[in-house]
């Protein structure tokens, strides 16, 4: 495998409404990404992954498109978006742009055009079907619940929307589609962005007719010629969201020698939280021995054929401290004891804007606080569908999408000072006691953590290239994993629990590079862990 940029760095998402305002108006723009640039060089990061920032009527908060080629009014303008691209290369920190290939706004112009009629240059760019004995064409389902299929009254037809009817899919088989998609990416590239976040993009190849979403039979097809076509021809680092991926599959995308992608985001670690065969509200305990499994089985199966991305938050799944850590007392230490348990593994880690100064999920009580197009759709359906109000909110403060989404907690003053207006999400009421100002003020936060971990990454080729390894006879909450390269030999070890363990260390240790139990000293013999604690260490030769 050549060596790329990408596979030393760490990315740093960024989700543009949430992160900082500098106009007023309760929602971030891009100025107040530029004012937060230093921040984010001290903290290390090579690259900002920007959630989107086009124009948009903002259905579903940017992914529905109604101008890949122009900047949504709240954000700024091209000039603001040129602004930070310049600004932070300038910092040497890339910026990646997320792309929605798979559908665009019902408000882009090619939709406008696709809906005026059977005969229109631009129909063929969506999918649409005749009715099936005046119903729906079949059963496929929207991810945003009900059928996947919105009646068009004007041409008695329907079309395709995996996603919101505001978000109608694109019809991928037809070659002009392709190429326009291409030609807005190297819009995107001449403008000197540092690669893409390709939104879910294994959905591109579906097949309807046959009710094939994920994983169709032209899907890697399209993504090499788009490679050909695009990215392909610079050093840009391309990341898939491929809901479904296996490593095999993650293979198919991610194997140099394929010209597909740099990476994809596989999410098996991140269900194993949810009852098996339904749906991510149905919760179940997690299992420290199945997340061992499922990140081991993903660090071992890539081998040089492939590439991990690492990451524990999104935009769209909650604050990991909040679901598998102890956000409460334990806070700090289980924060902390995340960041190391996964920051020490082989790929490239992504950290999601709050995660590395511990913010935390936030509970509503009432449906009436959520702005999630995705949890209010699926409340209104579960209470048609009898369940109680109390069950359905239990779920939506597990995994609802907001609680990644409120506002960036910067200091202690109105609004965490993320606006000096009305937020557009409500901020998290513990923003006085967890905030960037705090967090920088004290050497033993978790910003120092992260900030520890990201330069560990760049001084020690270990981390990046080295073999993984689980041990296996410990107990089950505990985590232990050793990486082997060029005959240097480290060991990780961490409590994924709020009850001591006991560890067997059964080699030498000769240098502790990180720890969240400041200087606990660890030797040879039975050590007793402490709740969600956590260390690195140079083993003896």
């Amino acid at each position: 495998m050549k060596k790329k940029w990408w596979q030393e760095s760490v990315i740093y998402q960024v989700y543009p409404r949430s992160f900082q305002d500098s106009d007023g108006d309760g929602i971030g723009d891009l100025q107040g990404i530029i004012s937060r640039l230093d921040y984010l060089q001290n903290l290390g990061i090579d690259a900002i992954w920007l959630s989107p920032v086009y124009k948009s009527p903002n259905d579903d908060n940017g992914y529905d498109i109604s101008d890949y080629e122009d900047i949504m009014d709240e954000f700024g303008t091209m000039a603001d978006m040129d602004e930070l691209i310049q600004k932070a290369k300038e910092k040497n920190i890339k910026i990646i742009m997320d792309l929605v290939l798979n559908h665009t706004s019902d408000e882009h112009a090619w939709f406008i055009e696709a809906k005026k009629g059977k005969d229109n240059a631009y129909r063929d760019y969506y999918i649409w079907r005749d009715p099936v004995d005046g119903e729906v064409p079949n059963d496929l389902k929207s991810t945003f619940s009900g059928s996947a299929w919105q009646y068009d009254e004007d041409s008695k037809q329907y079309f395709l929307h995996l996603f919101s009817k505001k978000q109608p899919d694109l019809n991928w088989e037809n070659p002009k589609v392709r190429e326009a998609i291409h030609s807005m990416i190297n819009f995107w590239i001449d403008k000197g962005v540092g690669g893409f976040r390709l939104d879910v993009i294994d959905l591109i190849g579906k097949m309807p007719d046959q009710k094939i979403k994920e994983n169709g039979p032209k899907l890697h097809e399209y993504l090499h010629d788009m490679n050909q076509a695009t990215f392909g021809r610079g050093d840009l680092v391309t990341v898939g969201e491929t809901w479904g991926a296996t490593p095999e599959i993650a293979k198919l995308y991610s194997d140099p020698k394929r010209d597909e992608l740099s990476m994809v985001f596989q999410f098996e670690h991140i269900s194993l939280d949810q009852e098996d065969g339904k749906e991510k509200w149905d919760l179940k305990p997690l299992a420290i021995s199945d997340l061992k499994r499922v990140l081991s089985k993903w660090q071992v199966s890539l081998g040089d054929e492939g590439w991990n991305s690492l990451f524990w938050n999104n935009h769209d799944v909650p604050r990991i401290v909040s679901r598998w850590g102890n956000d409460q007392e334990l806070r700090v230490e289980s924060a902390k004891a995340f960041a190391i348990l996964l920051h020490l593994m082989k790929g490239t880690p992504y950290i999601y804007q709050g995660e590395e100064i511990g913010m935390t999920n936030c509970p509503v009580t009432s449906i009436d606080e959520v702005e999630d197009i995705e949890a209010v759709n699926m409340y209104h359906e579960r209470i048609e569908a009898g369940y109680s109000p109390a069950e359905i909110i239990a779920s939506i403060n597990a995994k609802g999408r907001d609680n990644a989404r409120t506002p960036m907690q910067w200091d202690e003053t109105a609004n965490g000072g993320f606006t000096t207006g009305t937020p557009w999400l409500h901020v998290n009421p513990n923003y006085r006691t967890i905030n960037v100002a705090d967090s920088l003020a004290d050497s033993n936060s978790i910003f120092y953590t992260y900030k520890k971990l990201i330069a560990l990454r760049k001084a020690h080729p270990i981390i990046v290239w080295g073999d993984y390894e689980l041990l296996t006879n410990t107990a089950d909450e505990v985590f232990a994993y050793t990486r082997h390269y060029q005959g240097e030999k480290w060991l990780v070890v961490v409590n994924l629990s709020d009850k001591e363990q006991s560890f067997e260390l059964t080699e030498n240790v000769h240098e502790i590079v990180i720890q969240n139990k400041q200087d606990k000293e660890y030797q040879n013999g039975q050590i007793i862990l402490e709740p969600f604690e956590a260390f690195a260490a140079i083993i003896e030769n």
